[in-house]
């Protein structure tokens, strides 16, 4: 048997009963129960019940394990009584009752618990973070991400991309954001710059011949965190084509988000087709060039409504042919005390005040 473990904590099945087996992980949590102890097994892979009674000979080992211990187990595999079957685990079907155990590596008092999802402060979690990266949550993040760079890699190479890696060590070019900056041991007084997007670079190969590139590209940016954006450093899908129009552009990639979504969306809806719409559209329907869609609120030109009106503001507004009038509706804010929250903002944006319309 090997020195470590013949199956992973998530690998015991029903059809592994009667098997004597050997596993390996980090005691999740340690229950008594009359005596009898539980231990659930965690690794990579998943959870495995182990039981231990009076009667196994790795009853006064198992007495002294704490949470977070490191151990090797040894034991049969065996059915769960009927009643404590657990449906939400792969191996919740059977336990292990153990015979042997080896201590790996014992653990101290712990600074923040593995098991649960408890808030912790941040710098607690940071301090600790190979403790942090245990719990489930965070486990679960890090694996989606890697799941998530393959499905993109994968999907760039079917359609002919091929991928690149650019240099990190590079000089400073006019981005958007302040470089990073790295000192030469060589030359000394001068400074390499961390690259903010392979920019130069993607344009260099498709100059050099090289036809479709893309690359899960490291940016470094000196600028302030947004909720979207860790500080400092970020990784983005990085593409250049050569000889395409925008079309083309689209074509290339709206199957690729577009399938990264289908396979990670947990059963919610996605899109198909991506709508188009043009800058000048977006501004006048929604204010912005990057809207929303979830939001179902769309501007709508009133002008004709009220051109020659009795609303003297507007009419006379509009007789210069180079202004306008717009609506929002507000569903749900018919009151007067949006409505003045809503004239505060628009004075607060420079502009002398917000006409409204109460319809009942």
């Amino acid at each position: 048997m090997h020195r470590y473990r013949s199956h992973t904590c998530g690998a015991l099945r029903e059809s592994d009963i009667g098997q004597t087996v050997r596993l390996s992980g980090w005691c999740h949590r340690i229950r008594d129960h009359g005596g009898v102890l539980f231990i659930d097994l965690r690794d990579h892979y998943g959870l495995t019940q182990c039981v231990v009674d009076p009667d196994s000979p790795a009853f006064k080992d198992a007495e002294r394990l704490r949470s977070e211990w490191v151990v090797r187990v040894d034991g049969k595999v065996r059915r769960r009584p009927e009643g404590t079957a657990n449906p939400e685990l792969p191996t919740g079907e059977v336990e292990l009752y153990v015979s042997e155990i080896e201590v790996l590596g014992p653990a101290g008092e712990l600074p923040l618990p593995v098991f649960g999802e408890q808030e912790y402060p941040e710098d607690i979690r940071l301090k600790y973070r190979f403790l942090d990266l245990r719990r489930e949550k965070l486990h679960q993040n890090i694996m989606t991400r890697g799941a998530i760079v393959d499905a993109m890699r994968k999907r760039m190479k079917d359609q002919g991309f091929f991928e690149f890696q650019t240099p990190i060590l590079t000089a400073s070019s006019p981005e958007g954001a302040r470089d990073f900056l790295v000192p030469s041991r060589i030359h000394p007084g001068k400074f390499y710059a961390l690259p903010q997007a392979p920019q130069q670079y993607k344009q260099l190969l498709m100059m050099s011949g090289f036809d479709r590139y893309f690359q899960i590209a490291p940016c470094f940016r000196d600028e302030d965190p947004r909720a979207d954006r860790l500080p400092g450093e970020f990784y983005q899908l990085d593409v250049e084509m050569s000889f395409v129009t925008q079309d083309d552009v689209f074509a290339a990639m709206e199957p690729v988000i577009t399938g990264v979504f289908e396979d990670f969306a947990k059963g919610k809806p996605v899109t198909k087709n991506w709508p188009r719409i043009a800058f000048a559209e977006a501004f006048r329907k929604y204010g912005t060039d990057k809207p929303d869609l979830r939001n179902p609120i769309v501007m709508q030109d009133i002008s004709e409504q009220f051109r020659g009106s009795g609303f003297k503001v507007f009419a006379r507004m509009l007789e210069d042919s180079k202004n306008q009038v717009w609506a929002i509706p507000a569903p749900g804010g018919g009151s007067r005390a949006f409505c003045d929250r809503m004239n505060s903002w628009a004075q607060g944006e420079g502009q002398p005040g917000l006409g409204y319309i109460m319809w009942r």
